[in-house]
């Protein structure tokens, strides 16, 4: 498929990047000609410097040929332009960033199907959303909730006092039978990722995607050396768009939530706005105003401006204060080591959220929802099993699955179970698979 992006952000190369592995013919369009440049540096696809706005340069970008465009700058109307002449071209589907609340919600349906958008993704909300999820969990590094909530994709490192550590996948296996609650997918350990064997011993650092059902959870945390408590006091620095979304979750939840606001204008909004949250205005790497507002007492600091340095610097201070978890939003996928050895707890980037979106897309009907992570090249994969596929009617364990693909869990009218190689399929299974990207088309040829 030809595939236009608009938008050579951090979000967008990211996207162009993953699709052109996969064998997607790609366009690159921004108008920064040094963002162009540096892309140029890391990809191998088409580059167009000009507007995505503009009639030539989508030309130049193969418009007319195009099956996909996907349109990620931070200008909303921009966004929505190109998708309107993407679909004047005829693009079969378009995928738009939108951040304005009055665009994304109700109000703005009919505005954005005369605009030609298919699809609506808000890195932001979906940002704001994957820190919520991570506060029911202290301790895990990625939560994604999977069909409907009854499954849970849980990342989290093995801490050296874990009680899973030193033993084989195998062992911890035979400890659960004859029922299993949750089941190990992925290992991600010294920046190799692989699809987990029963063989594997498990070490300390590794970093672990683990599905679960909802029997499970409580019992996982505690083999994963997880607490269970909900934080009750929560810092935010940054009241942007995420800061606002996630402080309102927050205060519906009962925690007692401090916002850190650079503008002033920003502050005064959100005070009116969030009349049970203490807003102030001021920089989150100042020193003296942190530890004032006690940060150090804080059960749980977040991060999440647009600017991963002071994202970093402000984590690292609430960490020496005494804060028992940070989180930092970053953006640059290169520092994603140094967030690590630094000792920030979690890492959370927009950028994968747009990716899954897009993903999800292109991937095909049969496939309801893409996972991937900031580490690691292993995605998890939610899809339907087909009538008359080869899934179906067959026994899980007799599957041609390639070796890196693994079959986590099924939903079977409305009940989760953690997938075993005797398990027999049936049509409207929905299917948990982990896999990495070279397999995904095998995935589909089984399952659709």
């Amino acid at each position: 498929m030809h595939v236009i992006v608009f938008g050579a952000g951090e979000v967008g190369v990211h996207i162009a990047d993953r699709l052109s592995r996969e064998g997607h013919d790609v366009a690159l369009i921004d108008r920064d000609a040094q963002r162009i440049s540096e892309a140029e540096e890391r990809l191998d696809v088409q580059f167009v410097v000009g507007r995505g706005t503009s009639p030539t340069v989508l030309e130049q970008a193969g418009i007319n040929k195009a099956g996909l465009l996907v349109a990620v700058t931070n200008n909303d109307e921009a966004n929505l332009i190109s998708a309107l002449m993407g679909k004047q071209a005829g693009v079969e589907t378009t995928i738009v960033r939108l951040q304005a609340d009055a665009l994304r919600g109700a109000e703005g349906s009919r505005l954005r199907k005369s605009m030609g958008v298919d699809y609506v993704i808000d890195p932001d909300f979906e940002t704001a959303q994957e820190i919520f999820e991570l506060l029911n969990f202290p301790g895990a590094t990625e939560i994604f909730p999977m069909v409907g909530g009854e499954i849970m994709m849980i990342g989290a490192r093995l801490v050296p006092d874990a009680p899973m550590v030193g033993q084989t996948l195998n062992e911890l296996a035979r400890q659960f039978e004859p029922h299993w609650d949750f089941l190990v997918g992925a290992v991600t350990r010294k920046g190799k990722t692989i699809i987990a064997r029963q063989d594997l011993k498990l070490e300390a650092d590794d970093l672990l995607r683990i599905v679960s059902n909802q029997r499970g959870r409580r019992q996982l945390l505690g083999l994963l050396g997880l607490q269970t408590r909900t934080p009750r006091r929560v810092m935010l620095l940054g009241g942007g768009h995420t800061g606002r979304i996630l402080a309102e979750r927050l205060q519906e939840r009962g925690a007692f939530v401090t916002i850190v606001e650079r503008k002033i204008e920003r502050a005064r909004e959100l005070a009116e706005r969030l009349e049970h949250c203490v807003v102030l205005e001021g920089e989150i790497t100042d020193p003296e105003l942190l530890a004032a507002e006690e940060i150090g007492r804080q059960d749980v600091v977040i991060a999440l401006t647009g600017e991963d340095d002071a994202n970093i610097l402000a984590c690292l201070f609430a960490k020496s204060a005494g804060a028992h978890e940070t989180v930092a939003v970053i953006h640059r996928l290169a520092l994603l080591g140094l967030v690590h050895e630094a000792g920030i707890d979690v890492a959370i980037s927009p950028r994968t959220a747009i990716a899954n979106a897009v993903l999800r897309s292109v991937r095909g009907s049969e496939i309801a929802a893409v996972t991937t992570f900031l580490e690691g090249e292993a995605e998890v994969l939610e899809l339907t099993v087909g009538e008359s596929s080869l899934a179906e009617g067959s026994v899980i364990g007799e599957l041609p699955l390639p070796k890196d693909v693994l079959v986590g869990a099924i939903v079977r009218d409305g009940n989760a179970e953690i997938a075993r190689g005797r398990t027999k399929l049936r049509d409207q299974d929905r299917v948990i698979v982990f896999t990495m990207p070279d397999s995904t088309a095998a995935v589909r040829r089984i399952f659709g």
